[in-house]
């Protein structure tokens, strides 16, 4: 029996990444991980200080490129590691740690458009806080993505704002709903970052929060895992016990729910999250990643069940 699921080309019951990615440009492509020097309104004192509870020192940048070379440099330093694995690979510049909007928008054209002028770069990923999002930000960005790829990556993670405010996140979800808006006013794909065991988090409230996103019709979705790093806040929570992490099969489990809300259309760019192994503290099983991606696959296939299996729209209003 084949795969029932529309979105997918493999075993997969989930509309991966690398699968949108092969349709629409037609060959394998990656992402450069980039740190262009920004820094976020959660650390400098605008918002806050000390940045969310979980955020490492590198601005969740733990695989981005050296800050202190410069952009380009950082590209063809990711690029001599990928065209080891993979011939004619086309690439994504991703600019990936702390805030990538919270700058002067002359200073975002500079470093945006420098990488693009790169051959084999086929569109930008912009890592950011629908906080820092603004009408002229979006015209520019709308124009940029008449000439290539553009997607922009919002940091939303739970849409409860108790739990934003046990994580130090210094925003709200009417924030994210407003910055989501405007960027999808322009037609520029958004991709929203949920984790998954917050702290004081059910698995009611993760899957709600795949549900109330759903309901958003996002271009794509990424699904993390909270992990424990060094020198963090949060590992200074969990040092103290205040923190439980989540099990192997909880997350498979939620995951699969999350899934079955979301829109089958929905690109889910990450099912899992990736903790830099110097600094991981916690949960440990993380660190097999294949495995953990079995197991969706398999509770996937238990069931009977795929992405979008229980995606209720909401009716017009």
């Amino acid at each position: 029996m084949g795969n029932p699921f529309p979105y997918s080309d493999t075993n997969k019951r989930y509309h991966t990444y690398s699968y949108f990615l092969k349709q629409k440009f037609g060959s394998k492509v990656a992402k450069l991980s980039l740190d262009a020097g920004f820094t976020c309104p959660n650390l400098d004192g605008t918002k806050g200080f000390g940045g969310c509870t979980y955020c490492s020192p590198q601005g969740s940048g733990d695989f981005a490129g050296e800050r202190s070379h410069s952009l380009l440099r950082q590209m063809q330093e990711q690029r001599a590691v990928m065209e080891n694995k993979w011939q004619d690979t086309q690439y994504i510049a991703y600019f990936q740690a702390r805030t990538n909007t919270y700058a002067p928008l002359d200073e975002l054209k500079r470093a945006y458009e420098s990488v693009l002028s790169m051959p084999g770069v086929v569109g930008l990923s912009i890592a950011t806080r629908p906080d820092c999002i603004w009408e002229e930000l979006c015209g520019y960005l709308q124009e940029l993505s008449a000439k290539t790829f553009v997607e922009v990556e919002l940091g939303l993670q739970s849409i409860f704002d108790v739990t934003g405010e046990t994580i130090n996140r210094c925003h709200s979800y009417a924030e994210f709903l407003q910055g989501y808006g405007m960027l999808q006013s322009k037609n520029i794909p958004v991709c929203v970052h949920l984790i998954n065991g917050l702290p004081g988090e059910t698995r009611e409230m993760m899957v709600e929060s795949a549900r109330q996103v759903g309901q958003l019709r996002p271009h794509s979705v990424k699904l993390h895992l909270l992990h424990v790093l060094k020198q963090t806040a949060l590992a200074r929570q969990w040092e103290r016990g205040e923190v439980t992490l989540m099990e192997k099969q909880d997350y498979i489990e939620t995951v699969c729910d999350q899934l079955e809300v979301l829109p089958p259309e929905t690109v889910i760019q990450r099912i899992t999250g990736d903790g830099s192994r110097e600094l991981l503290l916690g949960p440990m099983w993380s660190r097999d990643k294949k495995s953990v991606m079995n197991g969706i696959d398999l509770e996937l296939v238990r069931r009977g069940s795929m992405q979008g299996l229980r995606f209720c729209p909401k009716a017009p209003q």
